[in-house]
């Protein structure tokens, strides 16, 4: 039986609707836009957000116990990052050194029981230091939004409820029990590495803003956010 709040929104015409949440919308296209390299428009984004406001006034579930701001803004992230990944702008070899640094971190933790540091990744792949942080870097601008990429949303981060409706899940969402082991990686991850993701995706502070914090470059903020993602892929390999 549809509730009042689902039928109030039930009876809105969808022009009125796409007018009063446009800002929402927006929000969220520039908050992704920041951290996209240039080649992704801001229009595209917001063309794709559309779409997705208009999927979340078809399918909320008031039962479900999420206003409908935040259901909205959820499918209005997920159309903007699907629209994302249909394009085809990551080079090949981006996409190769994302899974080598992923292998190679794998390896030395392995072999050393702990966690892995910059100079053995790097000699384990055979390249210098800086050619490593350039690496990073890259598959940083490759990489779409980060720790969805994982099969997650934000929440794991926080901490916080996520909704349990798999229609609001990525391609590669898994079970309750990969987000709990998720969670937990990235609860042992170093130190600075987690104070990143938690800035990042919890505090929704961009990679300037956090360097301004740790006193770094926004540069060196990239490439430790790029490496925890990677170490949390090394870490979760049996997950994929």
């Amino acid at each position: 039986m549809m509730n009042k709040a689902q039928a109030y929104h039930r009876q809105q015409d969808p022009n009125r609707l796409v007018e009063r949440y446009a800002g929402l919308v927006k929000r969220i296209g520039q908050h992704m836009l920041a951290r996209l390299p240039s080649s992704v428009q801001l229009d595209d984004l917001l063309q794709a957000g559309m779409i997705g406001l208009l999927d979340a006034y078809r399918n909320y579930d008031a039962g479900k116990g999420a206003s409908f701001e935040t259901y909205a803004g959820i499918r209005i992230r997920g159309a903007m990052i699907d629209e994302i990944r249909q394009g085809d702008w990551v080079p090949r070899s981006v996409h190769r050194n994302t899974r080598r640094i992923s292998d190679a971190i794998h390896d030395v933790e392995k072999e050393h029981g702990r966690d892995a540091r910059d100079t053995e990744v790097a000699a384990k792949l055979d390249v210098g230091l800086a050619e490593y942080h350039s690496m990073l870097n890259d598959t940083a601008c490759g990489r779409i939004v980060g720790i969805e990429d994982l099969g997650v949303t934000d929440d794991v981060i926080g901490g916080g409820d996520a909704i349990s409706d798999s229609s609001l899940s990525f391609d590669n969402v898994a079970s309750e029990k990969f987000s709990q082991a998720l969670s937990e990686c990235i609860a042992q991850l170093p130190e600075r590495e987690g104070l990143i993701l938690s800035l990042y995706y919890d505090e929704e502070l961009n990679l300037k803003e956090i360097g301004q914090i740790l006193d770094v470059s926004e540069s060196r903020v990239s490439q430790i956010h790029s490496q925890a993602l990677h170490r949390i892929r090394a870490r979760m390999k049996e997950w994929y």
